[in-house]
């Protein structure tokens, strides 16, 4: 009885310590969309965090099954590239914001990927599936450019290329100059452009074998990004050095930001700024340097993002990109620059989404069955251990409560699966105060006190409850190691419903028995 007190401390401690811990959640979910809207954003992600996290099943989302084509990688690159995607894609996510997001290895090489709360299915594809591959190649000169075209033509004109259907077989033009004919020229820049109306064509021409030949040795042909001019898309067509200067392996750092207002071509327009380290900054120095009056082109995943003129040798290791047509492209091309690019290619095998609407009726559909499974336990208790059976009620509401604050705590998530683990719970906890009581009830009918009774009762009955506890925890553990998407959202909760409930069942309502024996001195407590 010395350390009743310290128990009850204890007890009111751990309480009050969940209710704070749950208070965030509280707000968060009973704010209204327009009380949401007012918050500031930073204050309004600073309450998610702190709440309980909803699973892709409670509040929507995107299930996404990718694959990692290593066909292309090389024998020594193939072991280890799935794990490197992981952790790729893990650290794109995580710079994106999305919280408590689903990242894990399915079979050999596919990447199971679930973001909860996302739903904007372009931009998750853009962050995820993009490869990330950063290059600066040098533009070929003039003269090159003019010598690869005309060598194409002459290429074409010999060849049968009339036949496949690329070309109009009437038109004079397309005979003498097949290929340069499809091409037009940017009057702002000098530069070659192509009419959406040719892209196909022009494209099937470059695969061509004869045209392949054609182009000169240690060059070739990149698209550059999609503009419009005068009412008709367009996109830039630039012959490289086949060889890149520099790749994105040395750059440590990349901001989205505004232009300044002191250059007219940037001026309050996206861009991002690239940040090399050591070796990178001396060897885009070096670059720069021996290529005054050129145009180094800025690539991304073989598309040219930008080809500005190389004023002068640029020496503080940093470069930018323009082009950027919003503000959230800026930040996406900065969150996947960062993180690094993928080993290899991804393509998606599977790719489903969870409305919210969906998330608010699981939400309602569970919380039901909770609330009637409960009432029915606490009903069932009271009526037939009279006393003893609301002492177990509370011990009942307690567990609910340290359940829901681990879960903050642990900042895991709560799934679908997770709220029938939480119902399960409830049946597991008040199945070891059965045990107690039925033993308490033996020992008063052999007329033992009830101080003997209750001592006894919960000697027996503690073995036998923690046997139990004891092979379904293992089970869960299991589940918890082995298993994944809905299974561990169930064996999180089952975990930690089982630790919860043997500390509620064998502590908390011990320590109300000897409260009203000791304390209170009842000699009789109805069970």
């Amino acid at each position: 009885m010395k350390g009743l007190k310290w128990k009850i401390v204890l007890i009111l401690g751990l309480v009050l310590l969940a209710l704070w811990s749950l208070y965030p959640t509280f707000r968060y979910y009973t704010l209204s969309p327009e009380e949401r809207a007012q918050l500031p954003r930073s204050e309004l992600l600073n309450l998610k965090k702190k709440s309980i996290n909803l699973g892709l099943d409670l509040q929507g989302g995107m299930y996404i099954l990718l694959e990692v084509d290593r066909s292309k990688l090389k024998p020594e690159e193939v072991e280890g590239a799935v794990d490197r995607a992981i952790e790729v894609i893990r650290n794109r996510i995580d710079q994106w914001g999305v919280f408590e997001p689903s990242i894990q290895k399915v079979g050999e090489g596919r990447i199971l990927v679930q973001l909860p709360g996302v739903l904007d299915r372009e931009r998750a594809h853009s962050l995820i599936g993009r490869t990330a591959q950063l290059e600066f190649h040098l533009v070929a000169d003039d003269r090159i450019v003019a010598d690869a075209l005309e060598r194409i033509d002459e290429a074409l004109r010999k060849g049968s290329v009339a036949d496949t259907g690329l070309l109009s077989p009437e038109d004079s033009l397309a005979r003498v100059r097949p290929f340069s004919s499809l091409l037009n020229i940017d009057p702002r820049s000098g530069s070659i452009v192509v009419v959406e109306d040719n892209w196909r064509r022009v494209d099937s021409l470059l695969a061509l074998p004869e045209v392949q030949k054609a182009i000169p040795s240690g060059y070739r042909f990149y698209w550059g990004k999609t503009f419009e001019f005068q009412g008709r898309k367009y996109r830039h067509l630039f012959l490289l050095k086949a060889e890149p200067e520099l790749t994105g392996a040395h750059v440590k750092d990349a901001k989205h930001t505004i232009g300044s207002g002191t250059d007219p071509n940037i001026a309050n327009r996206p861009i991002v700024l690239l940040y090399f380290d050591r070796q990178g900054a001396a060897r885009f120095a070096r670059i720069t340097g021996e290529n005054v009056g050129k145009r180094l082109a800025i690539v991304l995943d073989n598309v040219v993002q930008s080809a500005p003129v190389i004023q002068e040798r640029i020496s503080g290791g940093s470069a930018q990109i323009t082009g950027i047509t919003s503000m959230e492209e800026a930040k996406e091309l900065a969150v996947v620059l960062r993180a690094g690019a993928l080993p290899a290619p991804v393509r998606v095998l599977e790719e489903r989404s969870v409305g919210p609407l969906l998330g608010s009726d699981s939400i309602r559909r569970g919380m039901r069955a909770l609330v009637i499974g409960f009432l029915a336990v606490v009903f069932f208790m009271a009526l037939y251990y009279r006393t003893a059976g609301w002492i177990a009620d509370l011990a009942l509401f307690l567990n609910l409560l340290f359940i829901l604050a681990l879960l903050v705590g642990f900042h895991a998530t709560l799934t679908l699966p997770g709220m029938a683990g939480l119902i399960l719970t409830v049946g597991i906890a008040v199945d070891a105060n059965v045990l107690i009581f039925e033993r308490i009830r033996e020992e008063l009918r052999a007329g033992k006190s009830l101080r003997v009774a209750v001592d006894t009762g919960y000697k027996r009955a503690t073995i036998t409850i923690l046997d139990a506890n004891l092979t379904t925890l293992i089970a869960a553990l299991v589940l918890l190691r082995y298993g994944s998407g809905p299974i561990r959202g169930f064996a999180v909760v089952l975990s930690l419903g089982i630790v919860v409930s043997f500390f509620t069942a064998i502590f908390v309502t011990r320590v109300i028995f000897d409260y009203l024996i000791g304390v209170k001195h009842a000699e009789r407590i109805k069970i």
